[in-house]
């Protein structure tokens, strides 16, 4: 089958993509691919591969030789599922590839803030150890995680990762049920307990319109003065300008942000452009160590390998 791979560059040039070129008997690779050049590129392939390029009905009327996309994510709204379905063409995506890597970004920008590493090396190069007067040299606070309340709003594998890692910093795990939930299950707390609760809040939840702007002016008016607010999942779960005045007027004392609505950003973003001390923002690469990103590129290969088998693996159509 010959496949073609539409955005390439949306994983690292250090990976492997063998498995996959073992299952196909031709792949063309696409470092990135505008909406108006799909159907070119594609018109001869049997497979599309697809982090993030949109593959719309009409796309899918228009490459009869089509039978299976393959999302190298996994979220699967750039897919019009309906119109796959319809034309009889498969639809997979991977899961569980980085809930190592999500997790281990969680608490690598927690223990930077808590700690703050990069103060304290910045100190050293600047000679201010050398030239104290005693045996150590103290900037800005040091602080620690134990016995800190984490709330996890979203408690999928991610949210689970996170939680087993808190536990063994010695913190305290509020598992927040969905907002609105007529009931709370067994080994959690309402939402507005977790967040009203929480020193530290951290973001797992997909995006829907329940959850679109999940934390906004009045849940963040709910929260402990100087949480901290760590969202990896999706950047519509936050209101953007009502957690700017929130770092502002420092109820939130910091947030630190791996995702925004629309990415990339425009350059006038307000957060971007807030220069704040108390936020950190990083371009949506929690989900991306290598081995993470290997995970996934395996995973495709077996999602290919298996349809080719007649089985349903990963199938979302």
């Amino acid at each position: 089958m010959r496949a073609v791979f539409l955005d390439r560059s949306t994983i690292s040039a250090d990976i492997d993509l063998s498995a996959i070129e073992d299952q196909v008997t031709n792949i063309s690779y696409f470092e990135q691919t505008a909406t108006e050049k799909v159907i070119y590129r594609a018109k001869f392939a049997e497979i599309i591969i697809t982090n993030k390029v949109i593959i719309s009905a009409d796309i899918i009327s228009k490459l009869p030789k089509l039978k299976l996309i393959c999302i190298a994510a996994t979220g699967t709204n750039n897919i019009d599922l309906d119109a796959a379905k319809a034309a009889g063409v498969g639809v997979c995506n991977v899961s569980g590839y980085s809930n190592t890597s999500v997790s281990q970004y969680v608490f690598a920008m927690l223990l930077e803030h808590m700690n703050k590493s990069s103060h304290y090396i910045e100190n050293t190069r600047q000679s201010c150890w050398q030239n104290s007067p005693i045996f150590c040299h103290f900037g800005l606070p040091i602080n620690e995680l134990a016995d800190k309340k984490i709330a996890i709003i979203g408690y999928g594998a991610l949210g689970q990762g996170v939680a087993k890692i808190a536990n063994a910093f010695s913190m305290q795990v509020l598992v927040a049920e969905r907002k609105g939930a007529c009931s709370v299950r067994n080994g959690r707390v309402s939402f507005e307990q977790a967040i009203s609760h929480a020193d530290i809040i951290s973001l797992h939840s997909p995006l829907t319109k329940d959850t679109e702007n999940l934390l906004n002016s009045n849940t963040i008016e709910q929260m402990k003065k100087g949480v901290i607010i760590i969202n990896t999942a999706r950047g519509g779960l936050v209101n953007s300008k009502d957690l700017l005045q929130g770092l502002k007027s420092k109820k939130v004392g910091a947030a630190i942000l791996d995702v925004l609505e629309q990415e990339p950003p425009p350059a006038d973003h307000p957060l971007l452009n807030a220069k704040l001390d108390n936020l950190m923002i990083t371009a949506h690469i929690a989900w991306g160590s290598l081995q993470a990103q290997q995970r996934l590129i395996n995973s495709l290969a077996e999602n290919i390998e298996s349809f080719q088998q007649g089985v349903n693996l990963n199938r979302i159509v």
